[in-house]
């Protein structure tokens, strides 16, 4: 089987890993809308090596001011959240030939700025309280992931990576970088390179949560589904459009969580995308930017999220 593709997607398997913002139990959770899909995220490449992407994500928004929110240990009204979580990713591709599987490993260390804002009613009067810091979010691991090879233009990805409760957290603060929680996400991407240089990348997973034991709560299995179409508009440049769907497929439990009637939460966005790849000096390189608006979101802060990677590998 011969690899056309090899070139374009040298640093492809770095999207693999999932983009995520640490923010509240009942707030934002892990996925932001349409954040987690990237181009070729379908390929895992053949070319054994190294390679580093340094992405960031910015996305503010607001929760309805009349819906009880759980931010740790504090019960409040409405929601005002920005979270601006950049992550450096790390992936090995490992060696194993031109067949029709191929594998790698990837290891995520970021860092989160957090701001969040809700009311509190008091027996005497009604009161706005914020926090904000930035500190190191949850780590994020993946193992193995093992890409097929369908044809030279279909390709899939499976892997299941996790978060690790690494990150600092405060049961007694508003704005937490990490969950203090693990997330486990069995992930599946399909990527179809289109004639031109364009391409069709869908990516769907669950996550599922443990309990935090410092407040009692526990997050409900999420999924989600991430899609982004491409074509090119010049040599080495790609424009499109992605669009995100999330859906909480279980109510939170929990004290806390019974009095929010299982605070299940959903989300949708849609947005432009433009893709660049090509070389920096004498190495491969690849850029992503992309501005995703909330159409529909239910109990979590609807907004908007912008983005941007760089990808950069080395053998």
């Amino acid at each position: 089987m011969t690899r056309r593709f090899v070139p374009r997607t040298l640093w492809s398997v770095l999207m693999l890993a999932s983009f995520g913002a640490a923010a509240t139990e009942g707030g934002i959770g892990r996925p932001i809308t349409a954040q987690q899909v990237y181009s070729d995220a379908g390929i895992v490449p053949p070319t054994p090596g190294f390679a580093l992407s340094l992405a960031s994500i910015y996305f503010s928004g607001d929760l309805d001011g009349s819906r009880q929110v759980s931010l740790g240990r504090t019960l409040g009204v409405g929601l005002d959240a920005t979270a601006i979580y950049n992550i450096a990713n790390l992936t090995y591709v490992w060696n194993t030939g031109p067949g029709r599987w191929n594998f790698a490993s990837a290891i995520g260390l970021p860092v989160q700025y957090t701001k969040a804002e809700i009311g509190i009613s008091g027996p005497l009067r009604s009161a706005s309280v914020s926090d904000s810091n930035t500190h190191f979010a949850d780590m994020l691991f993946n193992p193995l992931i093992a890409g097929y090879h369908i044809s030279e233009t279909e390709h899939l990805a499976l892997s299941v990576p996790f978060y690790a409760p690494t990150g600092s957290y405060d049961p007694d603060r508003l704005a937490n970088a990490g969950q203090n929680t693990w997330t486990f996400s069995p992930t599946i991407a399909y990527t179809h390179l289109l004639k031109g240089g364009g391409e069709f990348t869908a990516m769907a997973a669950f996550d599922f949560y443990t309990r935090n034991d410092d407040t009692d709560y526990k997050n409900g299995a999420v999924f989600r589904i991430d899609a982004m179409w491409t074509t090119t508009i010049a040599p080495q440049w790609h424009l499109g459009v992605v669009g995100g769907w999330i859906e909480q497929v279980e109510d939170d439990t929990g004290p806390t969580a019974d009095k929010l009637n299982g605070f299940k939460g959903r989300s949708v966005g849609l947005g432009p995308i433009v893709t660049w790849s090509g070389k920096i000096g004498n190495q491969p390189a690849a850029f992503s930017a992309r501005w995703v608006y909330d159409v529909e979101a239910k109990n979590r802060p609807k907004g908007n999220g912008v983005s941007v990677s760089l990808t950069l590998p080395f053998m």
